[in-house]
């Protein structure tokens, strides 16, 4: 019987062990598509402290400006790479009127922004200073039209007065504000989430209503322009089915928009910094369902458009929680923990891997709203650990995407489980592998073994972000509790690539 019972604890045993083992095949030869740099891309609206306070500073403020930008945060986005800025909005983009934040200053007009708090505006950060902020930061700039409250004439001109490069009344006004040479933005939204606040449509009215403002989004010579459709509210398959069958010809890109709520529920979020493992787990799942979302969206554009010409924009995403309390609500300021990192990197490698569609995606938001990559306050700037992740994934900005396969161990939580890592890999064009990988349980270590197919390579090195607990956040006065680190975790074998990736964690790996 003691026999029996101890070959029956060592199977036990072995089979747990071996559960903590992934097994991840990398087919480099099999290189493709490009992972698009734009899929790196973020977004910064008129909304609480993002442009006003966070990009766009009070003239006394003692840090390096210029003009009103401030330029520690520039200097951060810089090192980053950040390939597009999508701006003014969001819901505040159907409100915005760009004549208004054009010429002198004090002679423009104060508005009311009553989508995020009835606060304010005067105006003051406009389209030359947007755009003198994206030729600082060395991004592509991202324009959202006003398609809720504006008319067709209006976009016409915007862009008109943005774009040509000759003798028109709009091109002079361009010169006369400051700029004589055209602007050539080339990204530009027409609606934004046209469903819900930028009008309240439906999908069969709002086809209609695009094409229409389509039609008179002009390029001018030398400026081609990208018209980005408003598309889905995440899973309504039925906007993306109607757009694509009656307005793809009309579009460069569709958009979705998928936030992870960690309890599901608009009215009660949950907090940024305080929760449990099973709450965690809760986010964790919400996260994962945009593999689904993304999935679908993609079927009905693939049947509609099987040789992948309309690029899908996954031009807002990221974690929503609760305001931090005392702040106010409508200003939607939250912390950054452990957690927002490992989402963000889990949502990185879910569009890396569907590059052949996902062409565009944008992180919301840039300053000091929802996930945000830098939080201000007065003169103190921090790095969030999302930040951190997009200065470890920059590796994979146009890199072809290298196929894989992998088997992964559970994160179990009570009877409900979740795959525990998620994974994508790139081939640079100097001939190296990068490959980052997720670890979302927040208690076991993984081991991987890889096989790593049609490269010769001779080392390995990486970086990793983690940190004690997956609530550990970075604060003004302890502002590098989550940062990368070196990562020795990985050895090449007889057989592949070993990696011994850490609970709770990001790692970057680099094969040369």
């Amino acid at each position: 019987m003691r026999s029996l019972f101890t070959l029956l604890l060592i199977t036990l045993l072995w089979t747990s062990i071996r559960a903590q083992e992934a097994y991840l095949s990398l087919n480099v030869d099999d290189s493709q598509p490009t992972i698009s740099k734009h899929i790196y891309g973020h977004f910064s609206e008129h909304l609480g402290r993002c442009v006003y306070d966070g990009f766009w500073v009070d003239e006394n403020m003692d840090v390096q400006k210029k003009d009103r930008i401030r330029l520690d945060v520039v200097e951060a986005l810089k090192k980053i790479n950040i390939p597009n800025l999508r701006w003014p909005g969001g819901c505040f983009a159907d409100e915005y009127h760009w004549r208004d934040g054009i010429g002198q200053r004090a002679e423009r007009p104060n508005m009311v922004n009553t989508h995020w708090g009835m606060g304010v505006e005067d105006n003051s950060f406009g389209t030359h200073e947007f755009l003198e902020l994206c030729d600082l930061l060395g991004t592509e700039p991202y324009i959202a039209a006003n398609v809720g409250s504006g008319t067709v004439k209006e976009m016409n001109d915007w862009i008109e007065y943005v774009n040509y490069n000759g003798e028109s009344t709009l091109a002079k006004l361009r010169a006369e504000n400051g700029h004589p040479e055209p602007y050539n933005v080339a990204f530009w939204g027409i609606g934004n989430e046209s469903w819900g606040c930028g009008g309240n449509m439906t999908v069969e009215y709002f086809a209609d209503v695009y094409k229409r403002y389509a039609t008179y989004a002009k390029s001018y010579p030398g400026a081609p322009i990208k018209r980005i459709a408003s598309g889905a509210n995440s899973a309504d398959y039925h906007w993306t089915e109607v757009m694509m069958k009656e307005a793809r010809r009309h579009m460069w890109g569709i958009s979705v928009h998928y936030y992870t709520i960690p309890t599901g529920d608009w009215g009660a979020k949950g907090s940024a910094t305080s929760f449990t493992e099973a709450e965690y787990f809760n986010t964790m799942k919400n996260c994962l369902f945009m593999d689904e979302l993304l999935d679908k969206h993609i079927a009905i554009m693939d049947r509609y458009d099987p040789e992948k010409k309309v690029a899908l924009a996954v031009d807002e995403w990221g974690i929503w929680t609760d305001a931090e309390p005392g702040t106010n609500s409508s200003f939607l300021y939250q912390q950054n923990s452990l957690r927002d990192a490992l989402i963000a990197a889990t949502q990185l490698n879910s569009f890396n891997n569907r590059a052949d569609r996902i062409r565009m995606a944008n992180l919301a938001q840039t300053v000091n709203v929802l996930q945000a990559l830098i939080l201000t306050d007065k003169e103190k700037m921090l790095l969030t650990p999302t930040y951190h992740v997009f200065d470890l994934y920059q590796v994979h900005q146009d890199a072809q995407l290298i196929p894989f396969s992998i088997s992964t161990p559970d994160f179990v939580n009570g009877d409900k489980k979740l795959p525990a890592v998620n994974v994508s890999a790139s081939l640079d064009q100097d001939g190296k592998v990068h490959i980052t990988l997720v670890n979302i349980d927040p208690n076991k270590s993984i081991t991987i073994k890889s096989a790593v197919n049609g490269i010769d390579w001779k080392k390995v090195s990486g970086k990793v972000l983690t940190s004690g607990k997956v609530t550990d956040i970075n604060k003004f006065d302890q502002p590098e509790i989550v940062k990368p680190t070196v990562f020795n975790g990985a050895k090449k074998t007889k057989d592949g690539l070993s990696v011994e990736l850490p609970a709770r964690s990001v790692v970057m790996l680099e094969l040369e």
